[in-house]
């Protein structure tokens, strides 16, 4: 099964802070892009600065799941891509949030809420704590992750009540946090996975990718055919009896 994969960065800090530069030379896409390429996926890249941002209509109608991880520049995603992706989401394709993506312009309307959270960078451990071992996500994870130094984020996370938590994560500082989150939304599947503030070199780590991969593997659409809603015959005469 070949999984056709766009990963999408907004590629600001990068160009600008050149302690993220020293993280991430060639930008957050570009690791994530080689830290996932032996996994037999179709991987291309998309940053803010392209014509449409990079997700063109080809783009989007030949991407099965979508990795978006965004920070400094959410407003500047135009209006018309956010909803094209959006929609394209609602229509089956699968999309793997990112760290700071919460905020981003398409979660937050899949969402519907303010997606706000605590925040504060400390040089902190984190530990992602599997809570769904029989996950398809979780596969190949231990019973947790340790980051050495992470971005705290911590509760309340404003999202609806996931459909299932698989991941949850403590600080030093003593706060929670639902870290690795799934939610469908019409036809696609939503993964937010928390980890990766852009001065840590945490898309570098194997456990890290591993979730990313899985995560890419369960949102891929599952349906062959498409749906089809309005006006329609009854399958049987009424008062019949199907035959």
């Amino acid at each position: 099964m070949m999984i056709n994969v766009t990963i999408w960065n907004e590629f600001v800090h990068e160009k600008i802070h050149d302690e993220v530069r020293e993280v991430y030379p060639d930008g957050l896409h570009r690791a994530l892009a080689d830290g996932l390429g032996g996994e037999g996926f179709v991987i291309r890249t998309a940053t803010l600065d392209q014509p449409e941002h990079g997700l063109s209509d080809e783009v989007l109608n030949s991407t099965d799941v979508l990795i978006w991880w965004g920070h400094m520049a959410h407003d500047r995603v135009s209006d018309e891509v956010s909803q094209k992706v959006t929609q394209r989401v609602l229509n089956g394709m699968g999309l793997i949030v990112l760290h700071s993506g919460h905020f981003s312009k398409p979660f937050k309307a899949l969402m519907g809420t303010s997606c706000d959270l605590k925040w504060r960078v400390a040089d902190e451990q984190e530990i992602v704590w599997c809570v769904n071992p029989s996950h398809p996500i979780a596969d190949g994870i231990q019973d947790k992750i340790v980051l050495e130094k992470e971005e705290m984020y911590g509760e309340f996370f404003d999202i609806p009540v996931p459909d299932e938590l698989v991941f949850v994560s403590n600080f030093q500082g003593g706060e929670v946090f639902r870290s690795g989150c799934t939610f469908r939304r019409g036809e696609g599947k939503i993964f937010y996975f928390r980890p990766g503030h852009e001065t840590y070199p945490t898309y570098y780590k194997p456990e890290i990718l591993r979730v990313i991969s899985n995560a890419v593997k369960w949102a891929y659409p599952a349906r062959s055919f498409k749906l089809e809603f309005g006006k329609s015959e009854p399958v049987r005469p009424f008062g019949g009896v199907l035959v």
